[in-house]
């Protein structure tokens, strides 16, 4: 059986985690204190709690609320710097060997940096913490849905002016009702035209529509949770009797779904860890995997995404290796890299384990 301590040593991959959500609180105390900015405590384990009331409430406006505060505090390149370097840190300290972190470079522009210096600055906080920790990254830069197709265009080319500094991708994130991912048509044109990459957030509070057009209109090379894919079948007793052709085309294409078990409850996306449709996918060979979102507002970490997956789906090693092996599969960074860390690092790590523990 799988433990937490296993699941903590194991070769981790994270693709879906969003930098001003993951930041630790004992940062947000001390660049609060020196911005004078005002928290609702100075004990980092009450402002935790806080941070994670909206998941624990199951209350989407609380859960988003939170990010005005984290957000207010990441306008300045030291403290960008930090916070990139520290997310690598708690990476490595879970047990992650690669991750691609999220943000919308945007959103810390209000006190005078270019999105290119906030971009900079993120990078090279990312950069030390790969020095110190070994552990490899890409950065994905994320456009929001109520915002300008402007704007989402302005990402879309900063992202790939970027590609050989460490950016790897381009997301489209924020509410999708009312918001439709085709506003932002020219940012995906721009994308696709320079063989880049596209993940966006779609089928986690809204239905097909949202999933079938980030696939056939944006081009979306992974979803990002999409839980509402269980909309296009027929399910009895936890058996899929029927497909539609959306489902039929993300299996037969191998769409990677980026699933986050404990941010979806939270959000009031999912209703509970059983009726989650995880394990309903992974039984069904979708290429699924696990990621936090945000470890901050969600209180999680990958080690107790998989600690949980482990304890209500009976997940094994073999099924932790097969999830990790579906993340890094899926991951935006070049072939021959992804095959480095595959054999190299995952792989061995995982026979490691079974060494080590006397697993079969």
């Amino acid at each position: 059986m799988l433990n937490e301590e296993i699941i903590r040593k194991a070769p981790k991959v994270e693709l879906h985690e969003h930098l001003d959500g993951s930041v630790r609180p004992e940062t947000i105390i001390e660049l609060a204190e020196g911005k004078g900015y005002p928290l609702p405590s100075s004990s980092p384990r009450e402002l935790g709690q806080w941070f994670s009331r909206g998941s624990e409430e199951k209350s989407l406006s609380l859960y988003l609320r939170s990010f005005e505060v984290t957000t207010a505090l990441m306008q300045d390149r030291e403290s960008l710097q930090r916070i990139a370097r520290e997310e690598i840190e708690d990476l490595a300290a879970d047990g992650v060997v690669y991750a691609e972190i999220r943000f919308a470079p945007i959103l810390h522009t209000r006190e005078g940096l270019s999105m290119e210096e906030v971009v900079t600055a993120v990078l090279e906080g990312m950069q030390e913490g790969r020095k110190k920790t070994g552990v490899e990254f890409g950065l994905i830069l994320s456009a929001m849905r109520d915002q300008s197709p402007e704007i989402s265009l302005r990402t879309a080319e900063l992202a790939v002016a970027f590609a050989e500094r460490g950016v790897v991708g381009f997301d489209l994130a924020g509410d999708e009702a009312g918001n439709p991912a085709k506003k932002h048509i020219k940012a995906f044109e721009f994308i696709r035209a320079q063989n880049f990459n596209i993940t966006i957030h779609a089928g986690e509070a809204f239905g097909l529509e949202s999933i079938w057009q980030a696939i056939q209109i944006c081009g979306a090379h992974r979803i990002g949770h999409g839980t509402r894919l269980t909309d296009d079948m027929l399910i009895e007793n936890g058996r899929i009797l029927r497909m539609g052709s959306l489902a039929h085309f993300v299996l037969d294409k191998r769409i990677p779904l980026e699933m986050c078990l404990t941010s979806n409850i939270g959000t009031g996306a999912v209703a509970s860890y059983s009726e989650h449709p995880f394990p309903l996918f992974l039984r069904n060979h979708f290429r699924v995997f696990l990621s936090t979102d945000n470890r901050l507002m969600s209180g999680t970490s990958l080690t107790r995404e998989f600690t949980i997956a482990a304890r209500e789906y009976g997940l094994d090693i073999h099924d932790m290796e097969k999830i990790t092996l579906n993340a890094m599969k899926s991951a935006f960074i070049h072939h021959e890299k992804r095959l480095r860390l595959i054999y190299d690092v995952i792989k061995k790590g995982y026979a490691d384990l079974r060494t080590e523990y006397g697993l079969s």
